[in-house]
């Protein structure tokens, strides 16, 4: 990772972290200089990236701050990642590195880490719990054949779903099993869904953020006449 590389990505954690809100300042090009010991060009190559991608506004005399979000929810479907490899024309493969049956305080859980494999490469690791009291059927199931997300899919329905996107750095486990250097930033979705007000599973998946991105796509409703 080359130093621009490296501004942005701790910028971007701060960002996507929630640490730095809407509308918080941007250090100055003159302190990023002095804080990573570079060049103006080197800053300025790694704002105007993060400008590009939507997560930074640049404003004359104010400085550039934390952009702020176009709507404040986001609906996102739950994404096979088998189904959206097949669609993209690409290999895809899983592997279970976890496997075991905890004791919880709403009863017991199978607690499933799976490695998930795009092409040549790591595309994501999911670390899941599965309320065996929800879904008891999952107590047998290896997920050898199929991936716990996409066994789920197709066996339980669910009537609510909770998304929170997040970031992190990769620690020296993570970024063995992902192939990424120690500190390179990751994406991160915290996932739960219900079935009637009772959980049926929660679900971490950790993204290389050079491999991944969340994109969605919202309509802006015509307001109503006479509406002010």
């Amino acid at each position: 990772m080359n130093l621009s590389d490296r501004i942005r990505a701790d910028i971007e954690t701060r960002i996507l972290s929630g640490e730095w809100k809407p509308g918080h300042p941007i250090p100055a090009e003159h302190a990023l200089m002095a804080e990573y010991g570079c060049a103006r060009m080197t800053v300025n190559k790694a704002i105007a990236a993060m400008a590009a991608a939507g997560l930074v506004t640049r404003r004359r005399r104010a400085g550039t701050v934390v952009a702020s979000p176009t709507t404040e929810r986001a609906v996102m479907e739950i994404a096979d990642l088998a189904e959206e490899s097949a669609r993209l024309g690409l290999s895809y493969r899983h592997t279970i590195l976890f496997r075991a049956v905890e004791k919880a305080e709403a009863g017991p859980v199978l607690v499933v880490t799976t490695l998930h494999e795009r092409g040549d490469e790591p595309l994501a690791l999911e670390e899941r719990r599965i309320s065996l009291s929800a879904v008891p059927e999952a107590a047998a199931e290896s997920f050898v054949d199929v991936p716990p997300g996409t066994w789920l899919l197709r066996h339980v329905a669910w009537s609510e779903a909770e998304h929170v996107i997040g970031a992190r750095a990769a620690d020296a486990a993570l970024a063995r099993r992902l192939g990424i250097a120690r500190g390179a930033p990751c994406l991160t979705l915290d996932r739960r869904t219900w079935q009637s007000g009772e959980l049926i599973t929660e679900v971490r998946l950790t993204y290389p953020a050079d491999r991944h991105s969340f994109t969605s796509r919202f309509i802006q409703r015509e307001q109503a006449l006479g509406e002010g």
